[in-house]
């Protein structure tokens, strides 16, 4: 695998993860919703199992940049970044909502 496609292969982790925990995320505010606190709980490991996979790949291109080697910067790696940052805040903001369905329900 050559250096672009490595690239490549790293960015798309960070949207491919990123988009699957806020899906996951999403899917835990519905279930806690409907009161079944058990899936939302399930959904809520779902989305950090994925945000666990995009830090791996983010990871993977800052250990390249402090080691010396320059990661270029793309359109593509920017939209794989913001993927994962609002993964990131919509996973956060999913637990407050589920805490207050809990205590509302």
């Amino acid at each position: 695998m050559n250096e672009n496609d490595a690239q490549m292969q790293t960015i798309m982790g960070l949207i491919v993860n990123g988009g699957n925990a806020k899906s996951d995320s999403m899917e835990e505010i519905q279930a806690a919703k409907k009161g079944d606190f058990e899936t939302a709980a399930a959904k809520l490991a779902d989305a950090d199992k994925s945000l666990i996979e995009a830090h791996h790949s983010q990871t993977a291109m800052l250990t390249q940049e402090a080691s010396g080697d320059p990661v270029p910067v793309s359109l593509l790696m920017v939209h794989g970044q913001d993927h994962l940052m609002n993964a990131i805040t919509f996973r956060d903001l999913a637990g407050e909502v589920v805490d207050i369905y809990k205590k509302i329900g």
